[in-house]
């Protein structure tokens, strides 16, 4: 065990960090042993385009739960790989529109089988005694009521 695994909850952004990274980089291979050239950080961007076919910048950030920037960052790299269009919004000039191009949709329907296989993988890692996704839907249940620095700062002024 080390010093990070030790702290236990001091530590909880960087222990989901390194889960995540694990998973996305385990993701990856999973793509790629199914003949499919994917980042799984596009995976939001993708999967909510193939649902909602044509979205504003801003709603899309909102849909998938980035920041602004963070989207644009992401979208960028999927314009470069031509998996995305953009367009401007015909009522309103100021707003880009996104879409999956041919190419992306071509790549969800590469995708879809192999979903499943990472529905059902994921599925059997994650369930454990204590149901890791389940967890996390209560944790963002918890934030959504009163967040985490809100939290620390009424525990502050009890303190005072």
């Amino acid at each position: 065990m080390n010093v990070i695994d030790e702290s236990g909850l001091l530590a909880i952004s960087t222990r989901l960090q390194r889960l995540s990274e694990q998973i996305r980089k385990d993701g990856f291979l999973i793509y790629k042993a199914n003949g499919i050239t994917f980042e799984p950080k596009w995976f939001p961007v993708i999967y909510t385009l193939h649902f909602k076919p044509v979205l504003g910048i801003v709603e899309l950030a909102t849909e998938i739960g980035y920041t602004h920037p963070s989207t644009i960052t992401l979208l960028k790299e999927l314009e470069k790989e031509k998996l995305i269009s953009s367009k401007k919004d015909k009522n309103d000039e100021r707003k880009r529109l996104v879409q999956l191009s041919v190419k992306g949709k071509k790549l969800v329907e590469q995708m879809q089988p192999v979903w499943g296989i990472i529905t059902s993988a994921i599925t059997e890692l994650t369930d454990t005694q204590n149901n890791l996704m389940k967890a996390i839907v209560e944790v963002e249940q918890q934030l959504a009521e009163k967040t985490f620095f809100e939290r620390a700062k009424d525990i502050m002024k009890k303190a005072e």
